[in-house]
């Protein structure tokens, strides 16, 4: 394998990881999982989740230092989000009553993840 192989695979899987820790964390905030990455329209949801009449499309960014995974979420990745974001909603008319959030969860080794609610603006229009 080469060298550059080797880090993709590396770099997957620890994003895997991050991704598991999340779901565990928003579980035990009392969410429930709706989808685990979902892919359409040219982007990707991490994880989809619920909690009362709240659907958080969640963005989980793992980097080695908490500061990094903050400012992790450019403007690009913000519209592929949204374009996922809306192809969803699009398949499950039951979610047209309830309220709609683009949240974060960032992953830091020895840190707990940090869940932030509205991390940015869902552009859903």
């Amino acid at each position: 394998m080469t060298q550059a192989a080797e880090r993709r695979r590396r770099t997957f899987s620890y994003g895997q990881r991050a991704e598991w820790i999340a779901l565990l964390f928003l579980l035990s905030k009392g969410y429930r999982p709706l989808a685990w990455r979902f892919s359409a329209a040219g982007g990707e949801i991490d994880l989809i989740v619920a909690r009362g009449r709240t659907v958080a499309f969640v963005e989980v960014k793992a980097r080695s230092a908490m500061d990094d995974a903050l400012v992790a979420i450019g403007a690009a990745k913000r519209r592929r989000f949204a374009r996922a974001a809306r192809a969803w909603l699009s398949r499950h008319p039951w979610t047209a009553g309830m309220t709609w959030r683009a949240d974060a969860v960032f992953v830091a080794p020895r840190r707990w993840p940090r869940h932030v609610e509205a991390a940015f603006e869902l552009e859903i229009a």
